[in-house]
């Protein structure tokens, strides 16, 4: 990539993602691959005021080979000070920039129970750090392209003309080939907030999904949710936007209150391996099946990983026309993917998607039964023909989407 698009990701990244503010420390998650681009972040940060910028590099070559070569109990035991790493983090609270190229076929050679396990370790150590940096700090994650994503994207181009490819839909989404790019990002952030303000005023009890691919879907909502979008407020009272591209609208559902069975409608990236055509089938709100043509045991392995995994933990909305999904593209990415159309998460629960969230403790959360899990995993299940019907608590319909689209 040249200087100038570099400064633009890095400008979007800082002002909009971020929306860094003076004195504050920033760290930049980012592959050596993309120093450039990291130079340019880290540039952008001091010139908007940042006090002291850190820069992690993290290569996948060199991750493949510790899965591949360390024992599983090696995996799995944390060092302290990487512990003693988040907790830092988590009290000096810097804004997080992460930068993804990832090949999503990274580790599809690899064995997926020694990932799992080494992931679930970690996590297991750092949750209670990770989640106070997720209510108190401004994080982002953007995207560039790297030779072997691109060549996954465009099996059937020269590698040089499919990273140009992915580059120029990665501009496209993320409004970056606009002339002004960041009144393009408000005047989209205040459309998303405007359709979260009509799902609010709504106050639905349940949502109904029907699709002619076979989903056929009933969500209970969280009771007190709140319908966020792209642009979320810490508990510091910062705005930030954690994903760009974004074009959800999202809320909590209620733990118990899914049944029916949902049809994905792209391919899942998951610990380097792609799971593809699958349906997962929900009882009382707990996955009770899944069937997969390819990688189904991935999926097991993610679902399995511990009780709250079992339940959904996020329900989102986006039209089929979302700009992503007009590049015909299939990015094998799920920043993009999900952005494509609606989708669901399994595990962990947003806790600012409920009324009150920051007066709530641990055991409050878990009264109003907040889900909670090591993991949380978009798939997608937005559609052509998927429609939407609300039900308000006093059983009034309320067309949400018809045809893929918004209907509010």
């Amino acid at each position: 990539m040249n200087k100038n698009i570099c400064k633009k990701i890095a400008e979007v990244a800082v002002k909009i993602g971020v929306n860094l503010q003076k004195g504050q420390d920033a760290v930049i998650f980012i592959s050596p691959k993309q120093n450039a681009l990291a130079q340019a972040i880290v540039k952008e940060c001091y010139k908007n005021g940042a006090r002291k910028v850190s820069v992690e590099f993290t290569d996948e070559e060199i991750t493949k080979l510790k899965y591949r070569y360390e024992k599983m109990e090696t995996l799995k035991d944390i060092p302290e000070w990487e512990v003693m790493k988040f907790k830092q983090r988590s009290e000096d609270l810097p804004v997080l920039i992460h930068v993804e190229d990832d090949d999503p076929d990274a580790y599809a050679k690899l064995n997926m129970k020694k990932i799992n396990a080494a992931r679930v370790a970690k996590m297991q150590k750092i949750k209670a750090y990770r989640e106070k940096e997720s209510l108190y700090n401004q994080w982002t994650i953007i995207a560039v392209p790297s030779s072997k994503w691109a060549k996954k994207v465009f099996p059937n181009e020269p590698s040089k003309k499919a990273e140009k490819l992915l580059l120029d839909a990665i501009l496209k989404t993320t409004r970056l080939d606009n002339d002004n790019p960041f009144e393009a990002w408000e005047k989209h952030i205040a459309n998303l907030k405007e359709k979260a303000k009509l799902l609010n005023e709504l106050n639905l009890d349940y949502l109904v999904y029907k699709s002619s691919n076979g989903t056929n879907l009933k969500i209970h909502l969280q009771p007190n949710h709140i319908w966020l979008s792209a642009r979320s407020k810490n508990l510091k009272g910062i705005d930030y936007c954690a994903n760009l591209p974004t074009e959800e609208v999202f809320t909590m559902p209620k733990r118990d209150g899914v049944d029916g069975v949902v049809y994905s409608t792209k391919p899942l990236s998951y610990n380097g391996k792609v799971i593809e055509d699958f349906k997962v089938y929900f009882e009382k709100g707990r996955i009770i099946k899944v069937e997969a043509k390819k990688n189904e045991d991935v999926l097991l392995e993610a679902i399995n990983t511990d009780e709250g995994s079992h339940y959904l933990g996020e329900v989102a909305l986006v039209p089929f026309s979302s700009p992503i999904n007009q590049t015909g593209i299939l990015f094998f990415n799920t920043l993009f993917d999900e952005n494509a159309s609606c989708h669901l998460a399994f595990g962990e629960a947003y806790e600012d998607t409920v009324k009150g969230y920051e007066n709530m403790t641990k055991e409050d959360l878990k009264n109003i039964g907040f889900n909670e899990s090591l993991i949380h995993v978009d798939f997608m299940v937005g559609s052509q023909d998927l429609d939407i019907v609300g039900y308000d608590f006093l059983g009034q319909a309320h067309q949400i989407f018809r045809n893929g689209e918004w209907s509010i």
